[in-house]
């Protein structure tokens, strides 16, 4: 009995030693992602502030881009494959250089500064992850608990600047491998996210929380109307994604010089902004989502943040498109709500998570981050959107470096890489 008794007693010592060591560490990553994560949120708030009272500063875009090309080549970083590269560090695929911190910052604050049609969270993800895995280095990590450190980082910094840290610690475990999920991250990751988002909260850095009007009563009819919804947004995920990587093809065949490519993109974009005569469509577009949860929006709003944002991302400025497909589907929701006499303001918000879901893949997360930023009154029609969306989209995705474990369709194995 007495040895039975010192086995157990070992195995508890054991994990709570595990527990202890990472909830140290995750305490340390995610205070030191979120104090670069809050400085990174102010920069973006200033340069979307001046470009706002600013607008001319969008002429200087062109050159805005060749400072970007730049710094790159100046810091000799030729393995630019962003937040790609993350995931590929976690894969243990690749290894992840601290200096993306520091350029992934000051390129997309250029870029959200002279009217780039980009996000946020690409660089959160870079930022948080490259800063945890250099923690890694310094505590002299092994190579399989650095990994969790990147997803750490990973964590903070999402939460920190959306402000939705149950959403951040599931997605950064999720969106590596479709179908598993790295659970011995749970305690680590949940620690960091919460950290980084109350840290951020006392700095007055607040998340994005939408009122949803006029949620219908659940039943039959408004149900089918979502599921339409959601099946529409899975085909605009996969346009998005085709577009996206398509484009990209397309610039390095034609435009090979990454300084002409830039510049090139820069003048397209200024040109499309004074054609249109809205710079709805310049940096991230938070004003135009609030909008559209409000049930106002224009009629191809979502194709025209597409159209600015694959010419932006792909040649070369920086930022993420998580955001804008944050946009795309609020818009798209919105219209087909009113087009389909459903509330547009919760066809919004269950096109946003839709369009998040189709092309992340990650469904857990996007239900959690629906509850997180519109409540829960809607949740029927949310997890409805997310559901169908997930798996009408199929294996396409924003990450060509994601990898599906198990398939949509059947349950079985099938270990593929996202479509691009």
């Amino acid at each position: 009995m007495p040895v039975i008794i010192k086995f157990y007693f070992n195995k508890i010592i054991g994990s709570l030693r595990i527990f202890l060591k990472w909830s140290f560490f995750s305490f340390i990553t995610g205070l030191v992602v979120g104090v670069f994560s809050i400085l990174f949120a102010y920069c973006m708030n200033f340069a979307t502030t001046f470009r706002t009272e600013h607008g001319e500063i969008i002429y200087f875009l062109p050159f805005a881009g060749l400072v970007i090309v730049g710094l790159y080549s100046l810091f000799e970083y030729k393995n630019d494959k962003g937040t790609n590269l993350v995931l590929s560090t976690i894969h243990a695929e690749a290894e992840l250089p601290f200096k993306m911190a520091p350029l992934i910052f000051i390129s997309t604050v250029i870029t959200h500064f002279f009217g780039g049609s980009a996000g946020r969270e690409g660089a959160a993800l870079q930022l948080g992850g490259s800063i945890g895995n250099q923690l890694g280095r310094w505590f002299h990590m092994d190579d399989q608990d650095k990994r969790v450190l990147v997803m750490c980082g990973m964590s903070a910094a999402f939460s920190a600047l959306f402000g939705t840290p149950v959403a951040a610690a599931i997605f950064s475990m999720e969106v590596v491998s479709v179908g598993v999920m790295y659970y011995a991250a749970l305690v680590p990751c949940v620690f960091s996210s919460l950290i980084a988002s109350h840290f951020a909260a006392d700095m007055g850095m607040h998340g994005e929380n939408f009122k949803v009007l006029a949620i219908p009563a659940f039943s039959l009819l408004p149900a089918i109307k979502i599921i339409i919804l959601a099946m529409l947004c899975a085909g605009i995920s996969v346009i998005f994604c085709i577009l996206l990587h398509g484009t990209g093809d397309l610039y390095r065949k034609y435009l090979k010089n990454p300084y002409l490519r830039i510049f090139v993109a820069g003048c397209l974009i200024v040109l499309l902004t004074l054609l249109l005569g809205t710079k709805d469509y310049n940096g991230a577009g938070i004003p135009v989502i609030t909008r559209a949860i409000a049930g106002k929006t224009v009629s191809l709003a979502f194709f025209f943040k597409m159209l600015f944002t694959v010419i932006t991302i792909e040649a070369g400025f920086k930022g993420g498109e998580i955001v804008p497909s944050f946009f795309i589907g609020a818009t798209f929701g919105c219209l087909f709500g009113q087009i389909a006499g459903i509330s547009p303001s919760l066809c919004a918000a269950a096109g946003m998570a839709a369009v998040f879901c189709g092309v992340t893949n990650c469904p857990i997360s996007s239900m959690l981050i629906a509850f997180e930023m519109f409540g829960f009154k809607g949740v029927p029609y949310f997890l409805l959107a997310v559901a169908v969306s997930y798996m009408l989209s199929g294996y396409y995705g924003l990450y060509h470096d994601q990898t599906i474990v198990y398939s949509k369709y059947k349950a079985r194995y099938v270990n593929v890489k996202a479509k691009d």
